[in-house]
């Protein structure tokens, strides 16, 4: 039985994720951002154990989880939680710009580092759930695709600096998936939101499992998942 730590677990890909791995009877750590929303997700995952600490802060996560218990070993840490605000570059405040950069790229920095040691001793699995923005740029979605492009670089880098470690890194670039980020997407593109036109969370979710099954003689580096409808 593995030992996961999922940020986004309260819905859409996170939610899946965390829903195939109990149903597995693999211990989960759920990262909440209060606890209003940790008590939320213990209810939805009988058994697992909840973290708190808010993405959108992420210069006081070291201060939150040191005082909270932690797990002591990690065989998969999966950054799936995300924000997105689109428009046009010209239009976005810096307010947007720290608040996206903050949830997409630098908590996800943080948590590995703080994480890190524990996953070294485990040999553990770093799993960063990008988007086709962070290898495709389009109109209006510059700040998304900024922090996404930057989430790569640093999965990239991760990888580089731990393979001699035994932490193997895997970034998944999922097209659009059915998830109420997918619907606020929409309504901000002004477009009718029909979630059987994309790909289902499970989907995705599966694609994680794979990367984090794999035998450890072998590594999925990147994985993109693209709409088969």
């Amino acid at each position: 039985m593995g030992t996961h730590v999922i940020t986004g677990a309260g819905s859409g890909i996170g939610a899946a994720v965390a829903a195939k791995l109990d149903e597995r009877g693999e211990e989960l750590w759920l990262l909440a951002r209060d606890a209003r929303r940790a008590a939320e997700l213990r209810d939805r995952f009988p058994g697992a154990r909840t973290l708190v600490g808010d993405l959108a802060q992420p210069e006081r996560l070291s201060w939150a989880l040191s005082h909270q218990p932690q797990p002591d070993r990690i065989d998969s840490l999966l950054h799936v939680a995300g924000v997105v605000e689109l428009g046009a570059l010209g239009d976005m405040t810096p307010k947007v710009w720290q608040e996206t950069l903050a949830v997409n790229l630098l908590a996800p920095a943080e948590l590995t580092r703080l994480f890190l040691p524990t996953l070294r001793v485990s040999k553990g699995h770093v799993v960063f759930v990008n988007s086709g923005a962070g290898l495709r740029a389009n109109a209006e979605w510059g700040v998304y695709a900024a922090s996404k492009f930057g989430l790569k670089a640093l999965a990239d880098t991760l990888r580089e600096e731990e393979h001699g470690s035994g932490v193997r890194v895997t970034t998944v670039y999922p097209g659009r998936t059915a998830t109420p980020m997918q619907a606020k997407v929409h309504a901000q593109e002004g477009r009718e939101y029909d979630e059987e036109a994309w790909i289902a969370p499970e989907s995705v979710a599966k694609a994680v499992l794979t990367a984090i099954d794999l035998p450890r003689d072998a590594e999925i580096t990147d994985v993109t998942v693209r709409p088969g409808r």
